[in-house]
């Protein structure tokens, strides 16, 4: 009888608490987002969260007047940052922790680690030290554990860089093509303006291609075009993780190779190339009026997986 009474208060203690915790979930996804003010662009963020989106509104503002200088172009956008309880709500991907356009105009970024992040991690043991070292340098925290989140903040310029070339009225040409040329805005401004946040931005996509390809089930280009619309679906999100780890690794080699001047270049190609373009015809161009560095991701993709 004692033990009965023991049992059914446990089982008491158990269900209260996670019925207050589930009241509290409730009462947070409730809460009005909260905005920041004096800005270019518009920020909302989950209460509670507004160190993150400080940090991020400062990155992004900065990165807003590099860009006014460098393209003459400024587009307007509204970010979300996004507590797990919120990211349904105002999130289109399912995946929390997924950075994401919305509509070329509404942007979504979450605001704290989480599994998907963790998931790029893998055994160090299978890594070169000098890469580990790397790793733990940028991601590693105080108490041991690591973080993806240096590297996932500054994504929010790489969502927003969508929203420059739909606003614009730039035509991309290929999925890859628009993926690659967001991750060159990104890396010409962190290594031009803000160069301390180079081994966050660097060291993830080394470490993710450093793992290997085995695991995924698309690799090639054509894959990447044919899929793009269906990723977290038919393209698992580590999948198409895995392919902004190689288009973010090749805007490093392409600004190493180009410099700056790359992103203007290619602004101003895509701007004025309108017309259709088949494979061979679009590489030329890149590589005559932009960068041959540029041309080569396309040309030297399969030599590397």
């Amino acid at each position: 009888m004692k033990i009965s009474t023991y049992v059914a208060s446990i089982l008491w203690l158990i269900c209260s608490l996670s019925t207050a915790q589930e009241n509290k979930n409730q009462g947070n996804k409730n809460l009005p987002l909260e905005q920041l003010t004096g800005y270019s662009q518009t920020y909302y963020f989950s209460p509670g969260c507004k160190e993150r989106a400080d940090k991020i509104a400062a990155f992004i503002e900065n990165a807003v007047s590099y860009f006014r200088k460098e393209i003459a172009f400024t587009p307007k956008t509204t970010l979300f940052i996004l507590a797990p309880q919120h990211w349904e709500q105002y999130a289109r991907f399912p995946v929390y922790g997924m950075p994401h356009n919305l509509d070329y105009y509404r942007l979504a970024v979450a605001s704290e680690d989480n599994p998907f992040w963790k998931s790029f991690l893998p055994s160090l043991e299978q890594l070169p030290p000098a890469l580990v070292e790397r790793i733990q340098n940028a991601y590693r925290q105080t108490d041991g554990s690591y973080s993806m989140q240096p590297f996932f903040d500054l994504l929010a310029l790489h969502e927003m860089g969508h929203s420059y070339h739909a606003q614009a009225g730039l035509k991309m040409h290929r999925k890859w093509l628009s993926e690659l040329f967001v991750n060159i805005m990104l890396h010409s401004f962190v290594a031009e303006k803000q160069p301390e946040l180079l081994p966050a931005l660097e060291t993830f996509p080394e470490m993710v291609i450093g793992a290997g390809s085995s695991e995924y089930r698309y690799t090639s280009l054509v894959d990447f075009e044919n899929n793009y619309d269906d990723a977290g679906k038919g393209m698992t999100s580590k999948n198409y993780g895995w392919y902004q780890s190689n288009f973010h690794h090749a805007a490093k080699q392409i600004y190493n190779a180009g410099g700056s001047r790359v992103v203007k270049e290619l602004w101003l190609a895509l701007k004025e190339h309108q017309q259709e373009m088949k494979d061979n015809e679009l590489v030329d161009m890149l590589r005559k009026e932009v960068h041959p560095s540029v041309a080569d991701v396309y040309l030297k993709w399969n030599q590397k997986q």
